[in-house]
């Protein structure tokens, strides 16, 4: 296959050359005609309109919609990390991954600077993706225990994984403003994802605030008070067609609780087996 030369809609450069099957970068969701947000009302319009998963992950993966994060996820693809100066960055949103047609929906936080915003593919490349990944793999659901690379073989079975925010943010802390912003792309995987949907896995306390308000805007029934997070906490929420969906909560595979053991393999396989 030729190089392509058409534009690339974020950077207005050629795409790359096409990606060799097995090597570290990720096939890129985009193509010349991906519509690109730049403003919360961009990201509605557009995560609205799109009719399917493809769709949605190729706008996710242009979005420009908050300028901090935009700034901040480019700057640590610039500079790197020495670990991974010989390396090329995303410096991107990291769009969701996994089934097409998902019974299962994990919802972390957002992409690690040197993780996702390094390799492309959320969770893949960082601690927390050891964990999350070596978890679902012991349970069943992926390939293989570990994600290094987008290249790298993995896939998952029955299991889609998504992010609260999609962009790395500074101090792995997005405002308020950006998390309500990229609230739109994850209303409607909810609704896309609607037929197949048996169960949402919350890692921390804003996965979980996260899925309740896209669940909310998507027009599920939840109520109020808003179930309370916690380790181990489950709820049910109603689609709009009334089928259930079970929500469980679990300390999120961070550094900060995996190395404290405040979470444990076992703590996370307990709840992961009850999905």
């Amino acid at each position: 296959m030729p190089p392509r030369t058409d534009p690339h809609p974020l950077t207005g450069e050629p795409f790359p050359s096409p990606v060799p099957a097995g090597s570290g970068w990720p096939q890129d969701p985009a193509r010349s005609g991906t519509r690109v947000a730049r403003s919360e009302a961009g990201v509605r319009r557009l995560a609205g309109g799109a009719r399917d998963l493809a769709t949605l992950d190729a706008r996710v993966s242009v979005c420009s919609a908050c300028p901090r994060l935009v700034a901040w996820r480019e700057e640590v693809a610039h500079t790197r990390r020495a670990a991974y100066a010989d390396q090329p960055y995303w410096g991107r949103p990291a769009p969701g991954f996994g089934d097409p047609a998902a019974q299962i929906l994990v919802v972390g936080l957002a992409p690690a600077a040197h993780g996702a915003n390094r390799t492309g593919r959320i969770f893949t490349g960082d601690r927390s993706g050891d964990w999350l990944y070596a978890a679902l793999h012991r349970a069943g659901y992926a390939s293989q225990a570990s994600s290094t690379h987008a290249g790298d073989g993995l896939s998952l079975r029955s299991v889609r994984i998504t992010a609260a925010v999609h962009c790395a943010p500074p101090g792995n802390a997005p405002t308020a403003s950006e998390r309500h912003t990229c609230g739109a792309w994850l209303r409607r995987e909810l609704d896309v994802l609607d037929p197949t949907l048996r169960s949402v896995l919350a890692l921390g306390g804003i996965g979980w605030d996260a899925f309740l308000t896209g669940a909310r805007d998507a027009g599920w029934r939840v109520p109020r008070p808003r179930p309370r997070f916690g380790h181990g906490a489950e709820a049910h929420r109603h689609t709009p067609s009334g089928r259930p969906v079970r929500l469980l909560g679990s300390y999120h595979v961070s550094q900060q609780n995996t190395f404290t053991g405040r979470l444990t393999e076992a703590m996370l396989d307990e709840v992961i087996a009850r999905l």
